[in-house]
C-alpha cells in the first residue's frame, strides 16, 4: 500500500526546496516508517489520507478557504506585545455552508492559552433550546508579559468531521481601542456569539471606580462582567458567571471595582448577550416541536456604551459621615436648649398655675362652647346644661363623680392606692354590671375609664416595653446573621443579581457593597434613643409629682402611662437597625424586615391614641403583640404565596373584613359585648328593636362615624387587593396600617377641638412641621431606585446618580426625612394633651 503525506511549512530565505525524491538507500527506512506509522493509527486509518496545510497569515485579511474531513489548515500568526501597551487581537469566523453534517472546530494555540470554538456555534436557553449561530467572533486573551517588547506567536487550527467541503470565512484583526480610559465613553457591538470584552488598568492614586454600561436597546438581555486578567477569559453565556462580578441588564449596568481585589492593578470587562432574555423580564419562545430542533435565535445584536469613572475618594466617606451624624446630633442640642427653656418656664408658672378644678372652657383661654359628646349639635347648638348635669350626676349612686374639692380627692385616691394587684378589682361580682352602667352613658368622661390602680396600669403598660425588648433580640439576632450572609454570598459568587442595590450610588466599606444606604439609616436609632430619653425625663418628673401628692398629677389630665411610649422608641431604634439590615442586601425575601416594625409602630401608635381616653380598657401587651404577630405571619404568608395567588387573597380579604367588623363592635360598645353563639341573635333584636321598631339612631352617632368611615376605608383597601392582586403584598399590609393610623389620628384631633380643648404651641408646631417633612419624604420615596417586584436588570433601569454630597441618593433621603418625620410624629403623640394637665378627669370627654 502506498501512502503520501505533503507537508507545507514555513521556511527560511535561502533555505532551498525539499527534495522530491529521496535517494534509493533511504527507501527501506522510509518504509519501515510508515509501517510504524499505520500500526500505531490504527486500522481505522487505513485507505485515509490527511492532508494539513500551514499557512502564513497576515492581520486584518479575509481568507476564504474550504475543509473537508480530509484536509486540515493551519494559519500562522505572530505580532508584537509591549509591557507598557495590551493590544487585543480578533478572530471573526462566517460559515458559508448551509446544512453541515458536522460543524468545523476552530482552535487558538497560544503561548500560555488555547481558545477553542465551533462554527455553527450552538448555544443553549431554557428548557436545552439550541440556537445556531453561523457567525462568531472571539476575542483573544492576551497573556501579561515582562519584556519590555516580546514577538509571540500563534497558530489557529480549522478543521471537522464532515466529509463535504465546508467553506467559511476568516479574519483575525488588531483590536485597536482594547483598553479603556478613564471617563472616556466607548461604544461597540456585541451579539450571542460575539462577546466583547475590554481591559481597564488602574491609575496611580485611584482605588476604586464604577464601570457603567449603557444601551438604548432594552432587549436583548446582556450580562456585563468584571474578571482579572488570567486565561481564558469566561465571554459565553454558559460560562460568564463562573469567576468574577456579573450582573445581567437591559439598558442600565454599573458595577463598583476597587483596586484591593484585583492584585494586577487591572481588570476585564466582559459583555456578554444572552440567547434568551428571559432572565431580563422578556418573552419566552414557544418550546420546539422537538427535542433536538434548531432554533433561529433572529438578530440578537446590541449597541452598547461602556464608561469607567471614578469613584469617591475618602473624603467623601467622611463628609457623608459627618453630614449624617451632624443632622441628628443637632436635635439633641435643640431638645437640651428646650429643656433648658421649659424649666424656667414651669419654674415661672409655679406661682400663676391655673386652679385644677376650672375646665378649658371656664378659663376663658378657648371659646366657651361645648359640643355634646355622642352626637353633632345640630346648626352648631350647644348642650343643655341639664344634660351635663344628668351626665355628671347620673352614676352619683355608684361613683360619685359630681364636683367636689381636690382634698376629697386626693384622699379617696389614696385610698384606692392600697390595691396592689388588678385582679382584686376586677373579680367582685358587682363588677360587671358596674362597667355596664359606666361604660355605656352616653356622655363618658375620662375620670369613667381610669378607675383602675395606677400603679396596677403602669407594670400593665410597662410590658409593652420589656415584650418589645425581647422581640427585638431574638428578631434581630437571626436578621444579622442572614443578611450577613447574603453579603457573603454576593462577595464569594460575585453574583450581583441576588441584591437591589441602586448600583449607579453604591459605594462600598470593607465587606459591605452599599455602606451609604446602611449609614443612612442611623437617624431612626439616634431619634429613637432621644424620644426615649424625653419620655424617661418626663416619667421621672412625673414620679416625683406623685412621690409629693401633687393632685394634679393625681387626678388631673389625661393619666400618664409612659410604657407605649417606651415601646415606640424602641421600636423606633429597631427599625432603624432592621432596615439598615435589609439594605445590606435588598430584594424579595427580606423585604419584611424592613416592614415589620413599621406594622409595630403603626399599631402602637393607633394604641396610645386609645389609651389616652382609654386607660382602663386599652388591649394587653400580649393581646397587642399577638395581634402584630399575625400582620407579620400573613406578611410572611404575602410574600411567599400572595404572588398573583387568588385563593390567598380571598382568604386574606375576608380575615381583613371580619376583623375590621370585629373591632368596630368591640371599639363602639367598650368591649361590653360577648362573642359566643348568641351574639347573631342580639344582633337581630337590637337590629328589630333599634332600627325598625323604633326607628332610632345609633346612641355614640360621633364614635359611629368614625367606625364607619374606617369600615368604608378598609373594605376599600380589601377590594382594591382583591382586585389587583399587588406583588408587594408587605407595602399594602403596611398601607393599611398607615391609612388607619391617620384616619384615626384626624378624628382624634377633631373631637379634641369639638370637645373645647385647644392645641398648645408645641405640639401644633410639631403638627406642621411633621406633615411638611413627611410630604418631602414621601416625593423622595417614590422617586423608586430600585424594586425587586421585577428582574434585577429590569430594576437597574431605575437607578440614579448620587444627589446628597455625591453620597447620598433619593433613598437615604427618605431615610433622612422619614425618620425626623416619625420622631416628630412621636413628640405629637407626646405633647398634644398638655394642654388638659389641669384639668380635672371627670371634665375631659371619651372620644
Amino acid at each position: 500500500m502506498v501512502f503520501r503525506s505533503c507537508w507545507k511549512s514555513r521556511h527560511k530565505n535561502g533555505s532551498g526546496a525539499a527534495p522530491c525524491w529521496i535517494r534509493p538507500g533511504l527507501a527501506a527506512l522510509l518504509l519501515l516508517w510508515l509501517c510504524v506509522t499505520q500500526f500505531v493509527c490504527g486500522t481505522g486509518a487505513v485507505g485515509e489520507t490527511k492532508n494539513v496545510v500551514q499557512k502564513d497569515a497576515e492581520f486584518d485579511v479575509t481568507y476564504n478557504d474550504t475543509v473537508t474531513s480530509e484536509n486540515q489548515t493551519i494559519y500562522a500568526f505572530n505580532h508584537t506585545i509591549s509591557r507598557n501597551k495590551t493590544e487585543g487581537v480578533r478572530v471573526t469566523v462566517d460559515l458559508l455552508s448551509q446544512g453541515l453534517e458536522s460543524p468545523i472546530l476552530f482552535v487558538v494555540r497560544q503561548k500560555q492559552a488555547v481558545l477553542s470554538f465551533q462554527v455553527p456555534l450552538i448555544l443553549r436557553g431554557l428548557y436545552q433550546r439550541k440556537y445556531p449561530y453561523n457567525h462568531v467572533g472571539r476575542t483573544l486573551c492576551q497573556p501579561p508579559t515582562r519584556a519590555l517588547s516580546e514577538t509571540q506567536y500563534f497558530f489557529l487550527d480549522v478543521s471537522t468531521l464532515s466529509s463535504q467541503g465546508t467553506n467559511y470565512q476568516l479574519r483575525v484583526s488588531r483590536v485597536e481601542s482594547f483598553t479603556l480610559q478613564t471617563n472616556k465613553k466607548f461604544s461597540f457591538t456585541a451579539s450571542p456569539s460575539q462577546p466583547q470584552y475590554f481591559k481597564y488598568v488602574f491609575p496611580d492614586g485611584m482605588d476604586t471606580v464604577i464601570v457603567k454600561v449603557n444601551s438604548d436597546m432594552t432587549f436583548p438581555c446582556s450580562v456585563m462582567s468584571v474578571q482579572d486578567i488570567q486565561c481564558p477569559v469566561y465571554d459565553l453565556d454558559n460560562n460568564v458567571a463562573f469567576i468574577g462580578m456579573y450582573q445581567t441588564m437591559t439598558k442600565k449596568g454599573a458595577i463598583t471595582v476597587q483596586r484591593k481585589d484585583f492584585p494586577s492593578n487591572s481588570f476585564y470587562v466582559v459583555i456578554v448577550v444572552k440567547t434568551e432574555d428571559e432572565a431580563c423580564g422578556g418573552p419566552l419562545r414557544f418550546y420546539p416541536l422537538r427535542p433536538d430542533e434548531l432554533i433561529d435565535a433572529g438578530n440578537r445584536s446590541k449597541a452598547i456604551d461602556v464608561m469607567v469613572s471614578p469613584a469617591i475618594n475618602s473624603e467623601v466617606y467622611v463628609m457623608g459621615m459627618l453630614f449624617c451624624l451632624g443632622i441628628f446630633l443637632s436635635f439633641y442640642l435643640l431638645t437640651l436648649l428646650m429643656t433648658c427653656v421649659e424649666n424656667k418656664r414651669m419654674k415661672k408658672r409655679e406661682v400663676f398655675r391655673i386652679p385644677a378644678d376650672m375646665s378649658p372652657a371656664e378659663t376663658g383661654k378657648i371659646p366657651g362652647v361645648q359640643y355634646e359628646y355622642g352626637s353633632f349639635a345640630d346648626n352648631g347648638s350647644t348642650l343643655s346644661s341639664d344634660a351635663i348635669t344628668d351626665s355628671a350626676t347620673s352614676t352619683d349612686n355608684n361613683y360619685g363623680y359630681t364636683e367636689r374639692s381636690l382634698d376629697s380627692v386626693g384622699r379617696s385616691r389614696q385610698e384606692s392606692l392600697s390595691s396592689v394587684e388588678e385582679d382584686d378589682y376586677d373579680t367582685l361580682d358587682d363588677i360587671d354590671s358596674d362597667k355596664n352602667i359606666v361604660r355605656t352613658k352616653k356622655f363618658l368622661y375620662v375620670s369613667d375609664l381610669s378607675r383602675k390602680d395606677k400603679r396596677i396600669l403602669s407594670k400593665k403598660y410597662q410590658i409593652y416595653f420589656w415584650n418589645i425588648a425581647t422581640i427585638a433580640v431574638f428578631y434581630a439576632l437571626p436578621v444579622i446573621q442572614l443578611v450577613i450572609t447574603y453579603q457573603t454570598v454576593v462577595n464569594v459568587t460575585g453574583n450581583q443579581d441576588i441584591c437591589f442595590y441602586n448600583f449607579l450610588c453604591a459605594h462600598p466599606l470593607g465587606a459591605l457593597s452599599a455602606f451609604n444606604n446602611i449609614l443612612s439609616n442611623v437617624g431612626y436609632v439616634m431619634l429613637g434613643l432621644l424620644f426615649l430619653l424625653i419620655v424617661l425625663k418626663r416619667d421621672i418628673i412625673h414620679n416625683r409629682a406623685l412621690v409629693r401628692n401633687d393632685l394634679n398629677a393625681l387626678e388631673c389630665g389625661i393619666p400618664k402611662h409612659f410604657g407605649l411610649f417606651y415601646a415606640m422608641g424602641t421600636a423606633l431604634m429597631m427599625e432603624g437597625l432592621l432596615s439598615a439590615c435589609y439594605h445590606v442586601c435588598p430584594n424579595y425575601t427580606n423585604f419584611q424586615f424592613d416592614t415589620s416594625f413599621m406594622y409595630m409602630i403603626a399599631g402602637l401608635c393607633m394604641l396610645k391614641l386609645y389609651q389616652k381616653r382609654h386607660p382602663d380598657i386599652n388591649a394587653s401587651a400580649y393581646t397587642a403583640y399577638a395581634c402584630l404577630a399575625g400582620v407579620i405571619f400573613f406578611s410572611v404568608l404575602g410574600v411567599v404565596f400572595g404572588k398573583g395567588n387568588m385563593v390567598f387573597w380571598i382568604v386574606f380579604s375576608v380575615i381583613h373584613i371580619l376583623a375590621t367588623l370585629l373591632l368596630s363592635t368591640q371599639l363602639y360598645y367598650m368591649g361590653r359585648w360577648r362573642l359566643d353563639s348568641g351574639v347573631l341573635r342580639r344582633m337581630v333584636n337590637i337590629i328589630y328593636t333599634d332600627s325598625i321598631r323604633q326607628c332610632s339612631g345609633p346612641m355614640y352617632i360621633d364614635r359611629m362615624v368614625l367606625l364607619v368611615m374606617g369600615n368604608i376605608v378598609n373594605w376599600s383597601l380589601a377590594a382594591y387587593g382583591l382586585i389587583e392582586r399587588p406583588n408587594d403584598f408587605a407595602s399594602y399590609l403596611l398601607a393599611i396600617a398607615i391609612c388607619n393610623l391617620l384616619l384615626y389620628f384626624a378624628f382624634y384631633i377633631i373631637m379634641k377641638l369639638r370637645s373645647g380643648e385647644r392645641i398648645q404651641c408645641l405640639p401644633l408646631v410639631c403638627i406642621l412641621f411633621t406633615a411638611v417633612v413627611w410630604g418631602f419624604a414621601l416625593y423622595f420615596f417614590f422617586q423608586g431606585l430600585s424594586t425587586w417586584q421585577k428582574t434585577p436588570a429590569e430594576s437597574r433601569e431605575h437607578n440614579r446618580e448620587c444627589i446628597l454630597l455625591s453620597f447620598f441618593d433619593d433613598h437615604d433621603i427618605w431615610h433622612f426625612l422619614s425618620s425626623i418625620a416619625m420622631f416628630g410624629s412621636f413628640l405629637v403623640l407626646l405633647t398634644m394633651d398638655d394642654d388638659l394637665d389641669n384639668v380635672q378627669r371627670d371634665k375631659i370627654f371619651v372620644f
